[in-house]
């Protein structure tokens, strides 16, 4: 019953383009400890083997440093480790994989056929593959199968489970469920799956372990438990150093700034926040620029948007005899027939310029 540590997407290096330059630059130094934070799991758990399953890095070009602290983590966990390289980190000859030395215990794989590697001392074979190229449209499993020997039998893969036609090594359920594996260490997906089975295999993806986008919120981590023929049993660990949010604050009966205040997570200042302001404001609308010069200390990083849709008085002004009633009425027609909810946020934001313009005000 190996005790196994599997994790993958790391995406090193990556550009962290969404982030100001001094915090993108903050955020990369940053990631390289994720190795580092592996490393202490990895000895804390006593795990005996570790699976990294893909797009360690973000791209072919890897900054010295990052390469030479990734090295000195792997050496130092003290037991096997398997890396199944992918489609943003593909094994070629000029990847970091073929052209630097790795530590003895790294095992890394190099061909898009399934390679199968013994380790006797857990009674378990490691079968793996690896991307050579940025896409890959056959399926890795595709008429493989482990051998009925009493051994336990892990994958470990880049791809893209129960999608045919995906172009980054669709892993098809039925291939899963009829190739003997008992458990299947997927990268690819960037959220935590949890273990998932089909016929007699269990398989998981971990999710990336930091987030570097509004797409990947929350935490994020490795898994770590154990395997054996009978089943998978592995627990998600946080491993992130920043967490992305997206948090409403309703001003309905709220200044914004009250609204604000009160979703602020505790942990603001480690964090990157997207605060969404939604319910009914006025007719002069949410002063984003203000309010984010007033709370962007306060955050590691801040992003404000403004979803809120005129209160139900503002409408009321349209049956007034007046240049503004006429607008409002006009625009409360296009409101009330807008087709979407995205419709009606622009048509909420052209009220709040045009009642600005009318009434000589700078709406900021």
């Amino acid at each position: 019953m190996p005790k196994i540590v599997h994790a993958a997407d790391f995406h090193l290096d990556s550009a962290f383009g969404g982030l100001p330059t001094d915090k993108a630059r903050e955020r990369r130094r940053e990631s390289r400890e994720l190795a580092d934070r592996l490393a202490d799991l990895v000895r804390a758990e006593e795990a005996e083997l570790v699976l990294l399953s893909g797009d360690l890095f973000d791209g072919e070009r890897v900054f010295p440093e990052t390469l030479e602290r990734l090295k000195a983590a792997l050496a130092g966990m003290g037991c096997p480790v398997f890396i199944a390289p992918g489609n943003h980190d593909p094994y070629t000859p000029h990847s970091p994989y073929a052209v630097q030395t790795w530590p003895e215990n790294v095992h890394i794989f190099r061909s898009e056929a399934m390679e199968p590697v013994l380790l006797p001392d857990l009674d378990c074979v490691v079968c793996g593959a690896a991307f050579t190229a940025p896409g890959r449209m056959s399926p890795p499993l595709a008429g493989f199968a482990v051998p009925e020997d009493g051994r336990t039998y892990i994958l470990c893969l880049h791809g893209d489970v129960g999608n045919p036609g995906s172009s980054y090594g669709p892993v098809l359920r039925e291939q899963l469920a009829s190739c003997g594996a008992h458990y299947a260490a997927l990268g690819h997906v960037h959220q935590c799956s949890g273990v998932q089975r089909d016929g007699g295999a269990f398989w998981a993806y971990p999710g990336c372990p930091e987030g570097r986008g509004f797409d990947e919120l929350g935490d994020k981590g490795v898994l770590a438990g154990t395997v054996n023929q009978d089943g998978a049993e592995m627990r998600f660990v946080p491993l992130c150093r920043r967490r992305y949010r997206i948090l409403e604050a309703d001003v309905t009966d709220a200044s914004p700034r009250e609204a604000l205040e009160a979703v602020m997570p505790e942990t603001a200042a480690q964090d990157i926040c997207r605060i969404v302001f939604t319910g009914e404001a006025d007719g002069e609308g949410i002063d984003l620029p203000a309010l984010e010069t007033a709370y962007r200390e306060k955050f590691y990083a801040l992003e404000l948007r403004d979803k809120t849709r005129p209160a139900q008085a503002l409408w009321a002004r349209a049956g007034e005899d007046t240049l503004r009633g006429l607008f409002l009425q006009e625009m409360k027609g296009r409101y009330d027939a807008a087709p979407s909810e995205e419709a009606r946020e622009g048509i909420a934001l052209a009220v709040r310029f045009g009642l600005a313009a009318l009434e000589g005000r700078d709406i900021g």
